[in-house]
């Protein structure tokens, strides 16, 4: 396997690191965890493709969904959404069928809104693009620092540090980073030990090396944020409220709060917040998918 290409040092923000790794240090880790990665990287569909819209799926479906529900739900919206004017054509109630199961229904939504976003500023062009800068993603709806980086590592191998909870715990632990490290130090540091023209394989062998290795109960290194617990929560009152509507069609909101055990009030606070997020529409007393 060649040796990963030299990187060259950068400026970091100011007061942004109190000591920077050696180039010493910095070559030996990315020679390491490139070779560990070609001999154990997984075989995940996402990495199978260079389209932008494909991999803006892969990465927003990711968002705090485990790897193993996110494989089939991925082949399945994209076999029914293969571009993004597939996906800005259909009715939102088609794309929230197709995306059932994996939970964070908006992420539905604000997909499908990118996508006709998209389509409209293609205008005479096709077929329809993702925008190919950070800044041009990160207009998109739901579209933050970290997904408009990584879509344009996986997609285009472009010199960007995406940091994401693994490449965190990765750099945390193998550098003798501070656990409390600020956001943008521990940018900083990504974007120096980033090995210019590998940062695809990179980012890849960064979290596969994270879910495999040094998992956060080996390394005793905790996220910065914890998922509260799910079943009972608001959010899987939403999802059962929406699949209920998905399953079922429209309902009215005391049928709703029987169907859920809910008091009125509180059925039609969930319908209310839905509403505002577009997943659902009243149509007179009835409440039903958007």
């Amino acid at each position: 396997m060649p040796r990963p290409r030299p990187v060259a040092s950068h400026p970091t923000p100011a007061g942004a690191l109190a000591t920077a790794p050696c180039q010493e240090r910095i070559a030996e880790l990315q020679t390491r965890l490139l070779r560990w990665y070609a001999a154990n990287g997984r075989d995940l569909p996402w990495r199978r493709t260079r389209d932008p819209y494909a991999v803006l799926v892969s990465e927003t479906m990711l968002q705090q969904t485990q790897v193993p529900r996110v494989v089939v739900k991925y082949e399945e919206f994209l076999r029914a959404f293969p571009t993004l004017e597939s996906l800005a054509g259909s009715p939102l109630v088609e794309v929230l069928r197709v995306w059932r199961g994996l939970g964070y229904n908006n992420r539905a939504e604000r997909l499908r809104r990118c996508a006709a976003l998209c389509v409209a500023r293609s205008a005479e062009r096709a077929p329809a693009a993702l925008p190919a800068t950070p800044d041009g993603l990160r207009a998109l709806p739901g579209v933050g620092p970290y997904t408009a980086r990584a879509v344009l590592v996986f997609a285009r191998n472009a010199d960007l540090a995406a940091v994401d909870a693994n490449v965190r715990r990765v750099l945390t632990h193998e550098l003798d980073l501070a656990a409390d490290l600020s956001p943008a130090a521990l940018q900083a540091v990504a974007d120096l030990v980033l090995p210019r023209g590998r940062s695809r394989d990179w980012h890849n062998a960064l979290m596969d090396y994270g879910s495999l290795v040094l998992t956060a109960r080996a390394t005793g290194i905790a996220p910065r944020t914890r998922q509260g617990r799910f079943e009972g929560s608001r959010r899987w009152y939403r999802s059962r409220l929406l699949r209920t509507l998905l399953d079922d069609g429209p309902q009215d909101v005391a049928s709703l709060a029987r169907r859920l055990a809910l008091d009125d009030a509180a059925a039609g606070e969930l319908c209310e917040a839905l509403e505002r997020d577009g997943l659902v529409r009243r149509r007179g007393d009835l409440v039903g998918p958007a």
